[in-house]
């Protein structure tokens, strides 16, 4: 993982490169890598995360942003999601409504995210 420390806050980046992360361990594994970090954010390129991710209907995203909520960590998704949030309104307006309440993110790139917080 990449530290990146920016507004008081600590974030942690996964590589691009790596299995697709898809269960309710996966995240749990996840989080289990921070201990010790002092980590206040995930940070998850949308490549790394299985195609369900954002079918809602999975419940995959359920699963990783209420597990970040139980250990007290955000989760910042980055990557290109337009053409699904275009697709999908249930997707497009849960996208809104985690980047308005400000405790997760998703955001095109890290550039962005960055911008954000």
């Amino acid at each position: 993982m990449t530290r990146i420390e920016h507004n008081g806050l600590v974030l942690l980046e996964l590589p691009l490169d790596g299995p697709l992360l898809a269960t309710e361990q996966d995240a749990v594994d996840m989080i289990g890598e921070t201990y010790g970090t002092g980590a206040d954010m995930i940070v998850v390129p949308l490549a790394r995360l299985d195609p369900g991710f954002l079918d809602l209907r999975s419940g995959i995203a359920g699963i990783f942003f209420q597990k970040m909520q139980n250990y007290r960590l955000r989760l910042a998704i980055i990557g290109d999601i337009a053409a699904q949030t275009e697709a999908s309104k249930a997707l497009r307006d849960f996208v809104f409504e985690t980047n308005r309440h400000g405790n997760h993110r998703f955001a095109p790139d890290r550039e962005a995210l960055l911008a954000r917080l």
